[in-house]
């Protein structure tokens, strides 16, 4: 976002809390969301135990290794654990102040009952039995705009065939990935994994592919917008509600899913 309102960035990829952060801070030309890449936190609760039948309400008395205080993955955790009736800080612990590339070290080393985290971190620490995952933040949050594409207004208005060619090419991409296997995908992004095994890739893109964390199509709905509101509010990280005409043009989206076959 900073590259972007600096004008060192034409488009950006970015979660939606960031645009919303930035509208409500009055800026003029602020940032629009054009297209909408994934559709669900792509975190997962890592328990220390085994937990065949896990519920949320295991966690009440325990440690959780969160995210950073108002960052987005924190407040999913928070949203969850609210909506399952779970009082922060009296049910549960969560600590909120490691470094994101820290986390994982830190719960293989000793520390909480449970870590929040992404693959392909989460599945290392299954692989190395340090931890079972027992949940996902993107299934039990529900379907959340987790990472769109922007652009400020006034860069959208003065380059709308740049933002129309970008947006087809991302929904090629999202046909693509929703059209082939999960081996096929890792086979294709393999090189930029250089460190990780194809079987290893492979098993991490199934997870999440299970789960519809891509969209399929690069239109960003209002109910997205609503739900990331919510979430952000009931963390206490929303000053106000961002109209969705203000912050999200589909005019793009739908217009590649006319044309692009």
């Amino acid at each position: 976002m900073t590259a972007l309102v600096s004008n060192n960035a034409d488009i950006a990829l970015m979660g939606t809390e960031a645009g919303i952060y930035v509208y409500n801070e009055g800026k003029e030309d602020h940032a629009v969301s054009f297209l909408q890449l994934t559709q669900r936190a792509g975190n997962f609760l890592v328990s220390r135990e085994k937990e065949e039948n896990f519920k949320w309400s295991d966690v009440k008395g325990k440690t959780i290794i969160g995210g950073r205080s108002g960052g987005m993955p924190q407040m999913i955790l928070e949203y969850i654990l609210k909506k399952n009736d779970i009082e922060l800080g009296v049910d549960v612990e969560l600590i909120t102040n490691l470094q994101f590339t820290s986390t994982a070290g830190a719960f293989a080393a000793g520390e909480g009952d449970y870590t929040a985290e992404f693959d392909p971190s989460a599945y290392s620490l299954e692989k190395e039995d340090h931890g079972y995952v027992v949940a996902s933040m993107g299934v039990d949050s529900g379907k959340v705009p987790y990472t769109v594409y922007m652009a400020t207004k006034s860069y959208v208005a003065k380059n709308p065939d740049t933002i129309q060619k970008f947006t087809n090419a991302i929904y090629k991409g999202q046909l693509w990935v929703d059209e082939h296997t999960s081996k096929e995908i890792a086979e294709v992004i393999a090189a930029q994994f250089p460190d990780m095994e194809l079987d290893d890739l492979t098993f991490i893109i199934e997870r999440y592919k299970a789960q519809d964390t891509w969209k399929n199509n690069p239109v960003f709905e209002k109910e997205g917008l609503d739900l990331i509101q919510d979430i952000m509010d009931l963390s206490g990280e929303l000053s106000a509600r961002v109209p969705y005409e203000d912050l999200v043009n589909t005019e793009f989206a739908t217009k590649a899913m006319e044309t692009v076959k």
